[in-house]
């Protein structure tokens, strides 16, 4: 069965779970999410400039997953903090759970189905003003914990955002979009980076419809 058949099998039964009133597992919860008055604010404070170039970039400029206690990672962190009934290895890796996934709606029960996604991706932020930074930086960037960058998803949707901003990619799943566009707002403005014209009207056109 294909992971997309998958995703939907699995919004289908989650439905059904629902409708027979047992509690679907928590969806992924990101800290450092402002409301709509606080994630306008800072939309307002950011810098519209045109795109930088990707001239340079290489994830490897962005060093991830590094560790964060004892043998668990940032990857395996997030799976930790986004999933429910996570079990892990010796070695932090999970070994069983169920994961949410608040971009599609879809519920996995292996690690691997999952992704993490960087809400900002590297890309973008190299564009938008990353590549000034250091690389130490880089690093704070990819693995922030703090705030609302970091996010399990399902694999191949976040695979199909690839690097994009919100002007030409959103969540599948229209009722998230309002959270997404607050998360990426957050993420922009904590890290001083840049934003377009097309992808502010994108988000202002969210914020609006919040």
């Amino acid at each position: 069965m294909s992971k997309i058949v998958r995703a939907v099998v699995a919004v289908v039964l989650g439905g059904a779970v629902a409708a027979v009133g047992v509690a679907a597992p928590a969806g992924a919860t990101p800290p450092g999410i402002p409301s709509k008055a606080t994630a306008q604010t800072q939309l307002n404070a950011l810098t519209v400039a045109t795109e930088g170039s990707m001239s340079g970039y290489s994830r490897d400029k962005f060093p991830h997953w590094i560790t964060i206690s004892g043998t668990c990672d940032t990857r395996e962190t997030v799976l930790k903090r986004d999933g429910t009934s996570v079990a892990t290895s010796s070695a932090c890796a999970a070994t069983s759970g169920r994961w949410y996934s608040p971009y599609d709606g879809a519920t996995w029960t292996a690690a691997s189905d999952v992704d993490i996604d960087h809400v900002v991706p590297l890309a973008e932020a190299w564009r938008s003003g990353a590549s000034a930074w250091t690389t130490a930086k880089r690093q704070s960037f990819a693995n922030d914990l703090t705030h609302p960058q970091l996010i399990a998803v399902t694999d191949n949707v976040n695979q199909s955002k690839g690097d994009q901003d919100p002007s030409t990619w959103l969540p599948p799943l229209t009722s998230y979009r309002c959270t997404y566009a607050r998360m990426w707002i957050n993420v922009k403005y904590t890290w001083s980076l840049k934003l377009q014209s097309a992808e502010k009207s994108a988000l202002q056109a969210l914020l609006n419809a919040c």
